[in-house]
């Protein structure tokens, strides 16, 4: 199987008392899909999987993996800070029916090229299904080089890599690198991002949006003038769920489009009053408010 094309990061949908609500995830897995999302990543850093018990992740993974049902792929976000415990995630994931995994570097302890080698190496190996690596030196502490990842890419099952680095000229450093052995999906910047020989984008704005996600990279890759278009159209949204806040602006924005997924969990707030009026002007003019 390979891996292409806009792939919603997931949020986990919390009902009013806070827990997970797996039926509403179910319901959100069918819509994604009906609206043309060309794969689902979720337990990413959008989907709160540090706040998340061991025991609700697993619920979560499970949840995507059977109510997709083998229509689009499911990578599962496995990051953790111990490599042994990334390890037992990850395969947990595989044993669920994962088509693959995402991992983040570990988020705290920094760790140098020979450490990020080591807890990367150790987890592909203990599995069957791909890696996609997850490069996002914003949260991570920690940036990817395409060097390291040129590297990595010779290690079996490590053959994707979502890059959220914000340096578009990176997808061009990471194709030489890996001659061939890595797919790169974009975390910013994805027309862009494509036109460069990016295959695919680990779409935020696809939980708002995922129709007009979907169609940006079928309507660029294909060639067409339209996808620049559409691109266009979609930035402002893309912008607004770019800061310190997605999570927030993220959910916010699913109530507002009549898909609410509740509040993120502490430590994180709602979303303020003022940017939601930004956001609900944007997803107005989109056409995709729920009471329009």
């Amino acid at each position: 199987m390979t891996f292409r094309g806009s792939y919603t990061v997931c949020v986990t949908p919390f009902d009013a008392d806070g827990c997970v609500d797996l039926v509403a995830l179910r319901s959100y897995v069918d819509w994604q899909i009906a609206e043309g999302v060309h794969g689902l990543i979720p337990l990413g850093s959008t989907g709160e999987f540090l706040s998340l018990t061991r025991e609700e992740r697993a619920a979560v993974a499970e949840t995507v993996i059977v109510q997709a049902a083998g229509r689009v792929p499911v990578l599962i976000g496995t990051a953790a800070e111990w490599t042994d415990e990334a390890v037992s995630l990850s395969r947990e994931a595989e044993d669920l029916g994962a088509d693959g995994v995402m991992l983040v570097p570990p988020y705290y302890s920094s760790p140098t090229e020979a450490e990020l080698g080591v807890h990367f190496t150790r987890v592909a190996e203990a599995l069957s299904i791909p890696v996609m690596l997850y490069n996002n030196p914003f949260t991570a502490n920690v940036d990817l080089s395409a060097s390291l990842v040129g590297r990595l890419s010779e290690v079996d099952n490590i053959s994707y890599i979502k890059d959220t680095s914000k340096n578009v000229h990176r997808v061009t450093e990471l194709l030489e690198a890996c001659k061939g052995r890595m797919t790169v999906f974009a975390g910013y910047y994805p027309w862009e991002s494509y036109l460069a020989g990016a295959e695919g984008y680990s779409s935020v704005m696809a939980n708002i949006a995922p129709k007009l996600s979907a169609e940006t990279f079928e309507r660029t890759v294909d060639g067409s003038a339209e996808g620049r278009a559409l691109y266009l159209r979609s930035l402002p949204l893309i912008n607004a769920l770019a800061d310190d806040l997605y999570v927030s602006a993220t959910k916010a924005a699913m109530a507002m489009v009549g898909r609410p997924a509740g509040e993120p969990r502490p430590p994180r707030l709602p979303l303020p009053e003022g940017r939601r009026a930004e956001l609900r002007t944007i997803l107005g003019n989109l056409g995709l408010l729920a009471e329009a």
